[in-house]
């Protein structure tokens, strides 16, 4: 009963990836997804986070640090899941995936990109409500575009999603107690 249970959850989840991963081939899709998701990279996160570090002034300096201290922590439970759950990247696992050159080789749960722009962008959302109609959109498309891609199950960015959000929500918490 629980082995079919969670086949059926696989099945439906393989179900949601493919049909994301299926626009593959759309030029302006491509161009979108194929920028958007280097924003959820270390690179462009951590820059990002240091650069609002030396710029911002006052309460959004301290909101600059939450997503700097959140950022960071994220990182710890990611690295552990992707040891404890060592799961295969999709396009190993589902034939016919999309997939761009050099794929990724590590574990794929959770998203290491969800997670970082989530936890950076949770801070500002929660102390600037008005920045969600931004923010939350871009920090969606760095998440549906790790699937586009072909690099990431829908749990995955879920995963990273919650984690991201957690983390950003603790550390803003705990700086404003």
């Amino acid at each position: 009963m629980r082995t079919k249970l969670i086949r059926q959850l696989y099945d439906f989840e393989c179900y949601v990836f493919r049909s994301v991963n299926k626009h593959f081939d759309r030029k302006l899709a491509n161009v979108y997804f194929r920028t958007v998701t280097h924003l959820g990279g270390a690179t462009f996160t951590i820059a990002t986070v240091l650069a609002m570090l030396l710029v911002m002034k006052g309460p959004l300096k301290m909101i600059a640090v939450a997503s700097a201290i959140s950022l960071a922590i994220s990182h710890i439970p990611v690295a552990i899941l992707k040891r404890i759950y060592p799961r295969k990247r999709p396009y190993l696992q589902i034939e016919n995936t999309k997939v761009l050159e050099n794929p990724l080789k590590d574990h794929s749960f959770p998203s290491g990109h969800t997670t970082a722009i989530f936890s950076v962008s949770i801070p500002f959302i929660f102390y600037l409500p008005s920045l969600a109609m931004m923010l939350l959109p871009f920090a969606l498309s760095v998440g549906l575009s790790r699937i586009y891609l072909g690099l990431h199950y829908p749990t995955d960015v879920g995963a990273g999603m919650i984690l991201g959000t957690s983390v950003g929500i603790l550390s803003l918490y705990f700086l404003t107690i």
